[in-house]
């Protein structure tokens, strides 16, 4: 088992699928509601760079520096987001979870919840991870506090770490949860699941 294969991971709110130019259309449409890929500090694909976004993801899937999925509702089966495990360190069993987006419609759902639910377990249970690491806009406050809700720490602030497609400057906030979190972490993420019932 290598880090950067996907398995089909899924529960009864999502499916994680391994990402496919197929699920192309889907992701175009879920992107599309409300202009969402237009917000200047995230990076969410545009409708007609998808299919290029996809091919890439692939492509470092390909190279063992990436794992991609479409992120799919189950009760629709419609894909609506996609998410990784990037940035991976195999040898020192860490990885990133990261370059996630939801249609803004599976926003509030609790299909982010439950994604992250699969991805985390999948790194600490079965890949033996001791660290998975997320990161965000320093602007991204909803991601943010998303990251926080996991039960994340926050480990510091990158400044100046990327230069962004509008020329502006990214100041990265890396948060990380470790091992020995996971179980006190699972539990509040099992709860949060249930109560999206």
């Amino acid at each position: 088992m290598t880090f950067s294969e996907t398995p089909l991971l899924e529960n009864r709110y999502v499916r994680l699928e391994p990402l496919v130019a197929d699920h192309a259309a889907e992701l175009n449409a879920a992107a599309s509601v409300g202009e969402l890929w237009r917000t200047w500090y995230t990076s969410i694909p545009a409708p007609d760079a998808m299919a290029g976004e996809i091919e890439r993801r692939l492509s470092l899937q390909h190279s063992g520096a990436m794992a991609p999925w479409a992120i799919v509702n189950a009760q629709s089966g419609r894909a609506v987001g996609m998410t990784t495990y990037m940035n991976i360190d195999e040898p020192n069993r860490r990885l990133e979870i990261g370059h996630t987006w939801l249609g803004k419609e599976s926003h509030g759902t609790g299909i982010n919840a439950s994604a992250k639910l699969l991805l985390l377990t999948r790194a600490f249970e079965d890949l033996d991870c001791i660290a998975v690491e997320f990161r965000t806009h320093w602007h991204n406050h909803q991601s943010r506090a998303a990251i926080a809700r996991l039960g994340a720490k926050q480990d510091g602030v990158l400044r100046n770490h990327q230069v962004l497609r509008d020329g502006s400057l990214r100041d990265t906030v890396v948060f990380s949860l470790i091992a020995s979190e996971w179980p006190a972490a699972r539990n509040a993420l099992e709860a949060r699941v249930q109560r999206a019932d």
